[in-house]
């Protein structure tokens, strides 16, 4: 895809003084306009984060020419950044199981040019929403999965990323626990819709389980994947009050919710290059 004139920048070093000005000074010099621009200075760990859109204004500057430079702007800083063509949408590849609401969902606000990216494939351990992936025009690939074959397809999972060149896998509610080589393999680049807020009801029937502690909210939270099995970091979280009168039923809806709300915000996030993975946190500028 050709280049557009338009760019995010995402950066992340040590805090202190001037990291601001060298940045513009030199997007300045090279003829970019920044049009928004957040900042964020973690005073508990000395640990500054920036993210800015610029658009190149200079017929005779380039996004490598910015690329070229920008190391030896930032040196003094041990600067780790990036910078993303806003012309190239991310490459995502979108896994489930037997539940439609969160593919579902994404797949209408992709229709509608909410979320900007690829689809690349459907990767399914059942083959129950193959006929919603090839509506869509969706490759689908079935990877049916048991204690004995796991490993096998696991590694024909990461080949269909390699192929694909893609650069988020999405567990739209992907009902099996990845490995934890898997979880390496994908680290920060892996997102999960986990049914819970607080409190944390794991196992089997979540909402019945709520519904007998009389909860009187109930959420969803998207995190990334890790090792540690849904304790990622937060990207986003979405919540609902309920009380004495909702049944299972009416909890398991208003979760189908929270779950469709709470896993396209953070995908949408993750796509506009708002998140900052930081230990077992994140920093996500809104």
């Amino acid at each position: 895809m050709s280049e557009s004139n338009v760019f995010v920048l995402k950066a992340a070093c040590d805090a202190t003084s001037g990291i601001v000005a060298s940045v513009t000074s030199y997007l300045a010099g090279l003829g970019c306009y920044i049009s928004e621009m957040h900042q964020y200075d973690d005073e508990e760990n000395q640990r500054f984060f920036m993210r800015a859109v610029c658009r190149i204004e200079s017929d005779s500057t380039t996004l490598e020419m910015i690329r070229e430079g920008f190391d030896a702007q930032v040196s003094e800083f041990n600067m780790e950044w990036e910078l993303f063509d806003s012309a190239e949408p991310m490459r995502v590849l979108l896994m489930v199981s037997k539940f439609d609401h969160c593919l579902d969902d994404l797949l209408y606000r992709h229709r509608k040019g909410e979320l900007p990216m690829e689809i690349t494939a459907i990767v399914s351990n059942h083959k129950d929403l193959r006929p919603m992936a090839e509506r869509e025009g969706i490759r689908f690939v079935h990877l049916p999965v048991t204690k004995e074959n796991k490993p096998e397809q696991e590694a024909a999972l990461v080949q269909i990323v390699e192929e694909t060149k893609t650069d988020l896998v999405v567990l739209a509610r992907y009902m099996q626990i990845l490995s934890d080589s898997l979880c390496k393999e994908l680290h920060g680049r892996a997102i999960n819709i986990h049914h819970s807020f607080l409190p944390g009801f794991k196992g089997a029937k979540p909402y019945h389980q709520a519904h007998v502690r009389g909860v009187k909210l109930i959420g969803a939270t998207a995190h990334y994947v890790t090792s540690d099995l849904d304790e990622g970091p937060i990207i986003e979280q979405s919540v609902q009050p309920v009380d004495h009168s909702y049944s299972p039923e009416r909890l398991v809806a208003v979760g189908r919710d929270t779950e469709t709300v709470a896993l396209a915000s953070a995908v949408r996030l993750h796509l506009e290059h708002r998140v900052f993975m930081y230990g077992n946190k994140t920093v996500v500028f809104k």
